[in-house]
């Protein structure tokens, strides 16, 4: 049995990492100060007796002997990350930093959780892991690319200099069961629209593509990951290299859900990607992995989560809600 740390463990990823782990028999902490993540997220782990929950903000060191680290912990969609993008770019350093540290102090083997937006706007199609990227270090989106691009840094100086076993995972577009129905990621706003009667906002004329994996799919690439061999420690891309345009994504949620919602455009987003691909030559390589869950069904099953979904608001929503109301 393995004590691990999941950082942002209440979060969409985070949550499942966790049930993973306890499934496989270890003794799972779960650090999370539910900025973004939910208590409802985790609450069926709870009377888990290897299962322990701390209210922390990972901004702020600590001291816990374990044997693996998952940093997971960060907003990772637009409107979370963009809402506070100071306090963002220092979860991503100091987040890293702190948990470096604590892995040098114990010997752990540590995790970080990276993304496909390191690659920012690509000009190199699809993206594989030697692609250096295209990131605006001034726009909107800087504190969330740059963050994680810095939080990479650390890593492999901690692991040049003080020889710390990491894993870097790049991680593309994720959704299924878990999500935060208003994270204003496109899956779950597609989604919660279309329940709703509401009409599908498109960002642009709907042709930028994106690469959707399921979540299952995806935290079972990120096991593997950490569970590969020592020498695996350059980061891997774990997604799906499946590519659809956004507005194939919204007619195929109209689809299954029945919905008689419209798809209206609205600007785009600056710096948005106008393509997200994974080249994932290294998971199948190194890791045996690739996904194995379409897009039909897995949107089907996130539908089927989002008409049952009774969870409790995030920290962060709690407090857009109070200064709304001020």
């Amino acid at each position: 049995m393995k004590r691990i740390l999941v950082t942002g463990g209440a979060g969409f990823l985070g949550a499942h990492i966790c049930e993973r782990m306890l499934d496989s028999g270890h003794k799972v902490i779960c650090l999370d100060n539910l900025y973004t993540g939910s208590m409802a997220n985790i609450a069926h782990l709870s009377g888990n007796p290897r299962f322990e929950f701390i209210d922390w903000d990972v901004c702020d060191p600590i001291d816990v002997a374990v044997d693996e680290i998952y940093n997971f912990a960060c907003p990772a969609s637009p409107p979370h990350y963009q809402a506070d993008p100071i306090r963002t770019m220092k979860i991503s350093f100091h987040g890293a930093m702190n948990m470096l540290d604590l892995a040098r102090k114990h010997g752990a083997r540590v995790m970080q959780a990276s993304t496909s937006e390191i690659y920012g706007d690509p000009l190199v199609h699809p993206q594989t892991e030697t692609y250096w990227g295209n990131v605006n270090s001034t726009g909107i989106r800087a504190c969330y690319d740059e963050g994680k691009r810095a939080a990479e840094t650390l890593f492999y100086d901690y692991h040049r200099q003080h020889g710390i076993n990491i894993r870097v995972v790049r991680i593309f577009n994720t959704y299924g069961p878990g999500m935060n129905a208003g994270d204003g990621r496109v899956v779950s706003n597609f989604i919660v629209q279309a329940l709703a009667g509401d009409d599908l906002t498109v960002y642009g004329d709907g042709s930028q593509t994106r690469s959707f994996c399921y979540r299952d799919d995806l935290v079972e690439g990120i096991i593997r990951l950490m569970n590969a061999p020592d020498h695996v420690t350059f980061p891997v891309n774990i997604g799906n290299p499946n590519e659809f345009t956004v507005k194939q994504l919204a007619e195929v949620v109209l689809e299954l859900t029945q919905s008689k919602s419209r798809l209206i455009s609205l600007p785009l987003p600056q710096d948005d990607p106008t393509q997200r691909c994974p080249d994932i030559s290294r998971a199948k390589e190194f890791l045996d992995w690739e996904p194995s869950v379409e897009l039909r069904e897995g949107v089907l099953r996130t539908i089927a989560y989002f008409s049952n979904q009774r969870s409790e608001p995030s920290r962060l929503e709690t407090r857009a809600r109070v200064e709304a109301n001020a």
